[in-house]
C-alpha cells in the first residue's frame, strides 16, 4: 500500500508561478487527511507559502505535508509552524561559477529575449534558477517560449560541458536549475525515505517533467513509481483516484458514497 503521494509543484499542481485552484486544494486538504503527501519542486519556500500554503487550510492535516523547494535541497516539517530540517546551500564560489556560466549558455545558444519580466538568474541559496524570460514573465508569454523543451534542451547541453560537477535540470515552462551535484529530486525522495521511515516502494511520483533531462526524471531514477502529467487538470483526475483506492468508499473526491 502506498504510504506516501509525491508531486511536483509548477504545471503539476498549478500553472506556473500561478497559485492552487479551490478544487485541488480540496483534492489536497483530503488527500492529507487519508496519506502522507510531500511536494518537491524547483520554486524557493516563498514560491510554497505564495502558491500552495496560502490556499490550503491550516489545520491538523499540515502535520502529514513535507515540503522540499528548490528541486529537493531544502526540507520543511510542520509542527505547530514550519520548520527547516536541512538546506544544501552553495557556496559563493560556486554561485558564481553557475551564474557566469548560464550567461555564456545563453548567449551562446543565441536565445536572448526582447523582453524581461524580472530577474533572468535568481540565487535561490541552495540552488541558481535561470528564467528565460524573468521570474514574473506572463504565463501566456512563457506558455509559447519553449512548449517542446527544445531551446532549453541547447541551453542545458552547453551548460553541461561547463558545469560538469553541477546538477543541471530543465523544469517549470522557461527555467533551468542547477544544484550541487547529486543534490536534486532523487537526492530529496531519499530525504523523505530517511526521515519519514519509508520505503521507496510505498512512494508514488507525480510529476509534468518526467523526461530525460527534466527536473522531476531523477525522482523515477531513484525508483519511485512515477505517474507523468500533461496539466494540473490530469493531476486532479490522477489525485480523486489515489483517494478512491486508499479510501474506499468515496467518489475520488472525498465524498462518501451512500446508498440510494
Amino acid at each position: 500500500m502506498k504510504k506516501l503521494i509525491i508531486y511536483d509543484l509548477d504545471g503539476t499542481l498549478a500553472e506556473s508561478k500561478s497559485p492552487l485552484d479551490a478544487e485541488m486544494a480540496g483534492l489536497l486538504h483530503n488527500l492529507l487527511g487519508i496519506v502522507k503527501v510531500a511536494v518537491i519542486s524547483g520554486g524557493a519556500w516563498k514560491q510554497f507559502e505564495e502558491q500552495l500554503l496560502s490556499n490550503l487550510p491550516r489545520d491538523e492535516r499540515l502535520a502529514n505535508l513535507s515540503l522540499l523547494p528548490t528541486c529537493g535541497t531544502q526540507f520543511f516539517r510542520y509542527d505547530a509552524d514550519w520548520t527547516k530540517v536541512y538546506s544544501e546551500d552553495l557556496a559563493a564560489d560556486e554561485k558564481a561559477k553557475i551564474e557566469s556560466s548560464l550567461q555564456k549558455a545563453v548567449s551562446e545558444a543565441g536565445f536572448k529575449p526582447q523582453k524581461l519580466w524580472g530577474e533572468q538568474i535568481e540565487d535561490r541559496g541552495s540552488q541558481i534558477t535561470f528564467s528565460a524570460l524573468g521570474q514574473d514573465a506572463p504565463l501566456d508569454e512563457k506558455d509559447k517560449w519553449d512548449p517542446d523543451f527544445a531551446k532549453r534542451k541547447k541551453i542545458k547541453a552547453i551548460l553541461d560541458t561547463l558545469l560538469p560537477k553541477f546538477s543541471v535540470r530543465m523544469g517549470g515552462a522557461t527555467s533551468i536549475d542547477v544544484t550541487k551535484p547529486g543534490i536534486d529530486k532523487a537526492y530529496g525522495v531519499r530525504k523523505l525515505r530517511d526521515i519519514l521511515g519509508l520505503s521507496l516502494e510505498e512512494m508514488i511520483f507525480i510529476g509534468d517533467a518526467l523526461f530525460a533531462g527534466g527536473n522531476d526524471y531523477p525522482a523515477e531514477e531513484a525508483g519511485v513509481v512515477s505517474i507523468p502529467v500533461k496539466s494540473p487538470n490530469e493531476t486532479k483526475r490522477v489525485t480523486e483516484a489515489i483517494i478512491a483506492c486508499l479510501d474506499p468508499g468515496t467518489d475520488g473526491s472525498g465524498h462518501r458514497w451512500t446508498a440510494s
